[in-house]
């Protein structure tokens, strides 16, 4: 028979899935309550847990061992996943977060939901940070109960507990967790807010914490709303290609609709979401731009460029060099220069002397249904193929020089004769 608990904390499970459940287990107070909690309420539904090793402080080893005891005496089954932290520009806490929610998605399987202990207070403190930092209203929603993660769903079943309300249930069924010393330390942001600033606005405002994270909650109403209508205007602005849109329809839109047009789609391509200045530079620098200038805004190896009536973003990737030459017969894909490759699909191989090579300049190519060749450059502007594209695009070309295929783009009359008769296709694939 399951330890009887605090009547406070079942309601957090109203809405317990049928899914199979992780739980992300640090073995601290919060995520140990949510342990206990689900390993005594979720019957027959399956349960996890998963403890990032994060191996920054000399008892880390000590922490994972406790885990496993604490699971193996829950009966459920653990598994410990060691990351190494790389601090960057955002500082050590963002740093580490972003190590153990990469472990956490590669970690959850299909379906699965990843349950994390978030609380009451945690939220509260959530949207002081981030109003700290000026963020608009999807920021000041701060955490969500549900959200689509990894190859399945998180869940936060918390949300509406205080702290006081997880340490009652610890102490009434005789929990053991462990308390990180780090979690003192005020030189850290989340911490100072905790230690330092929060006793001070409860002495003040003794539901301060409610209140707070209820301004949240009613944040996230006004953001739910607003992204009906950015996904209204997102698809408005799309174009076949998911990583196009474009740039008339764009500036129909209003600035502050455009600007979360512009995140939304960013977002929505896993692309490293946009910096502080991101929309206004993108608004100034590239949407702003004649149609045929080659404006773009990079930032962390991707970036978002405008050419004619398109607003393009993906990674940022190198040229072919200039000097690359390689024989090829099609037996097996070849492998390009900086990634990607090429294939010919359905036919047993080349003519001798095929050669892939980089764009020198000069080249022209006699088209399907043409009598004259036409200059490659022309018959890219006609494609409508971008100018960063062009410096990839790898070129087929016969052993007496002739052109014959741009990628997969466009062929010779002598070489679109060929495939058609092999039933074959050449096919490229950019990395």
């Amino acid at each position: 028979m399951p330890p009887a608990t605090p009547p406070a904390l079942p309601h957090a499970l109203h809405d317990l899935p049928a899914a199979p459940l992780c739980v992300g287990y640090s073995g601290g107070l919060d995520s140990s309550v949510l342990l206990h909690l689900l390993a005594n309420t979720s019957g027959a539904i399956p349960l996890r847990a998963l403890h990032v090793h994060h191996g920054l402080h000399p008892h880390a080893d000590a922490w994972a061992e406790h885990c496993a005891r604490t699971c193996a005496a829950l009966e459920v089954a653990l598994t410990v996943v060691r990351v190494s932290v790389v601090a960057d520009g955002d500082g050590p806490e963002a740093a580490a977060r972003a190590a153990r929610h990469r472990a956490f998605a590669d970690a959850l399987a299909p379906a699965e939901v990843l349950a994390l202990a978030h609380h009451r207070d945690d939220q509260a403190e959530t949207l002081l940070l981030r109003a700290l930092r000026g963020s608009g209203s999807d920021g000041l929603a701060a955490m969500r109960r549900w959200r689509q993660f990894g190859a399945g769903r998180l869940w936060r079943p918390l949300l509406d507990h205080g702290r006081a309300d997880l340490l009652a249930y610890a102490r009434a069924n005789g929990l053991d967790w462990i308390d990180d010393p780090s979690n003192a330390d005020t030189a850290f942001d989340r911490n100072f807010l905790r230690q330092r600033v929060m006793p001070l606005l409860r002495e003040r405002w003794p539901h301060a914490d409610a209140a707070l994270a209820q301004s949240a909650g009613l944040s996230a109403q006004a953001r739910d709303l607003l992204e009906e209508g950015d996904a209204q205007a997102l698809a408005a602005a799309a174009t076949a290609d998911p990583h196009c849109l474009s740039r008339r329809r764009l500036l129909a839109m209003p600035a502050a609709r455009r600007a979360r047009v512009l995140r939304r789609w960013i977002a929505g391509l896993a692309l490293p979401a946009l910096p502080a200045q991101g929309v206004a530079r993108i608004e100034a620098d590239v949407l702003a731009a004649d149609e045929d200038a080659e404006a773009e805004f990079a930032w962390r190896g991707v970036a978002v460029r405008s050419w004619r009536d398109l607003l393009h973003a993906g990674p940022i990737r190198p040229r072919l060099p200039g000097h690359w030459r390689s024989p090829w017969n099609g037996d097996t894909p070849l492998a390009l220069p900086h990634g990607g490759q090429l294939r010919l699909e359905g036919a047993v191989a080349l003519a001798a002397g095929v050669v892939v090579h980089a764009r020198q300049g000069g080249e022209r190519i006699v088209q399907p249904g043409r009598t004259h060749s036409h200059a490659l450059k022309h018959v890219l502007q006609d494609l409508g193929v971008p100018p960063w594209l062009r410096e990839r695009l790898p070129l087929l070309s016969d052993a007496d020089g002739h052109l014959l295929a741009i990628a997969d783009l466009a062929y010779s009359a002598p070489f679109d004769a060929w495939l058609r008769q092999h039933g074959a296709r050449l096919a490229w694939d950019d990395a």
